[in-house]
């Protein structure tokens, strides 16, 4: 990965590990999907590099509202 990638993925996690450590235990446990929703993200940021990482980490907060489906949804 490119320097630029590099840099621009690890602001992307700032706000993901903010949430999780700041905010989610603050809150019951609702998420649908098995890893959670900012799991996935994380996941998804440092296996596929920023632009397709963000890509499906969005694709998936889109799918997870009651009717959107749950369960175990790994990272492609």
């Amino acid at each position: 990965m490119t320097l630029i990638k590099c840099i621009i993925s690890h602001l992307l996690l700032l706000p993901i590990r903010f949430y999780q450590y700041c905010i989610s235990p603050l809150k019951p446990p609702t998420c649908r999907f098995v890893p959670t929703c900012s799991q996935y993200a994380i996941e998804a940021i440092r296996k596929h590099g920023p632009f397709k990482g963000l890509w499906l980490a969005i694709k998936r907060l889109l799918r997870c509202h009651p009717w959107g489906g749950s369960g175990y949804d790994p990272v492609p």
